[in-house]
């Protein structure tokens, strides 16, 4: 046989490979070991429970051992979906059991709702800005992607039109820390939006997973306490305990997560027994009690200092700007009309102190993407670096001005 030959399956449409990627060839190279990176979207390791998590293994596995390493049910162990349920009602969005599913992280349900909801050329409204990884899993599916109105406070329901928004599957929004931006919308946008919502007839899915992680004052409520009935919400406890874990949440009105079960048996039975029941018993222990309020303060320094580097160092312009965060890990800088952000991020890659972040237009769901954005995380950068990696982009920006 020749060694040269490689024959190629054929692929389907919608998972063929794409090809080089932009996004991807600037993300390799900002994972250098010398770069200052803050591409990255990871929660800090600073933050997480080991201790915790090792203590309530040994004791998932010293008193429920077949239990945790056997099959179980499709819609997770009660004990977790127990302790969600009660922890979405504390927050002010009454909650059941009945009404959580547990998935293999939020990603699987960006992934199933794409799935369960969208056909090819099926209308899906997302901000402008939004999460790329909600973009690539709902890309699979076709949609047309229509963005909804956002301004310096986030997503603007006031500017929704019944022309916008009408026959669209879902609405696709982040109201809480969003990620890119980092902006949060006020109770009144949210219950605004729920308003539009019912008016025009479509429903919402709301994406949190940084909902938790508040520096000062906690966020107004879920969109489920403004619009039960036509809300999804999505959820994980990958800011809150461990990403490895891969543990996520839908929660929704009973009707809707009996469909969204019927599509996870057929993907993966169930998410891990172990890891739900560990997880169970770490919350049940007071997690959120003892431990964010560490993680927070964790988070809210390194903000800090992000903020405090960008007034210090960043040089004046009238096009320059970026956002204030009040919780979450992103800040989201706009750049005068005329420079590139990755073309910024090569020239500052090439200095003697490189530092990677995430160009913006990759957040952005249709053409023209705008070019002059970009995307700064700071949680998992010690403070002398974020100081020097400010410094240094800072420094290279003056150039292009």
């Amino acid at each position: 046989m020749n060694n040269d030959f490689r024959p190629t399956p054929t692929y389907s449409a919608a998972c063929a490979p794409k090809g080089d990627s932009v996004i991807l060839e600037v993300l390799a190279l900002a994972a250098r070991p010398d770069v200052i990176s803050f591409a990255g979207g990871l929660p800090s390791p600073e933050g997480f429970p080991v201790k915790e998590i090792a203590k309530a293994a040994q004791w998932v596995l010293d008193n429920h051992a077949a239990r945790a390493l056997q099959y179980s049910a499709c819609q997770g162990v009660p004990e977790l979906r127990e302790v969600i349920a009660r922890r979405e009602t504390e927050k002010g969005a009454p909650t059941s059991p009945d009404e959580v599913l547990v998935v293999s992280g939020s990603q699987q349900a960006l992934d199933m709702m794409g799935r369960l909801f969208v056909d090819a050329g099926s209308k899906v409204l997302v901000e402008s800005p939004t999460y790329m990884g909600a973009l690539q899993a709902f890309a699979l599916n076709s949609p047309k992607f229509v963005e909804l109105p956002c301004d310096e406070e986030g997503l603007n329901p006031d500017l929704i039109t019944r022309e916008m928004v009408e026959g669209a599957r879902f609405a696709y929004v982040m109201p809480t820390f969003q990620n890119p931006t980092g902006l949060t919308i006020s109770e009144e946008r949210r219950r605004k939006l729920a308003e539009k919502a019912r008016e025009f007839d479509f429903w919402l899915v709301e994406d949190n997973p940084y909902g938790e992680l508040w520096y000062e004052d906690e966020p107004a409520p879920s969109l489920r306490a403004f619009a039960p009935e036509r809300t999804i919400t999505l959820g994980t406890m990958s800011k809150v305990l461990a990403p490895g874990f891969r543990l996520g949440y839908i929660l929704a009105p009973k009707h809707v997560l009996d469909a969204c079960m019927e599509l996870k048996q057929a993907m993966d039975l169930h998410t891990s027994t172990f890891t739900q029941l560990i997880c169970a018993r770490v919350l049940s222990e007071g997690l959120f009690k003892d431990h964010l309020p560490m993680v927070r303060a964790l988070y809210r320094r390194q903000a800090r200092a992000m903020l405090d580097a960008m007034e210090r160092e960043m040089p004046q312009h009238p096009e320059l700007s970026w956002t204030k965060p009040e919780g979450g890990m992103f800040l989201w800088m706009k750049l005068p009309k005329h420079i590139d952000a990755a073309e910024l991020m090569k020239a500052v890659l090439a200095t003697d102190v490189p530092v990677g972040f995430v160009p913006g237009f990759a957040f952005f769901a249709n053409d023209p993407k705008p070019a002059n954005y970009l995307r700064l995380s700071f949680v998992t950068v010690p403070v002398e670096r974020i100081n020097a990696g400010v410094k240094s982009l800072a420094d290279t920006l003056r150039k292009f001005l």
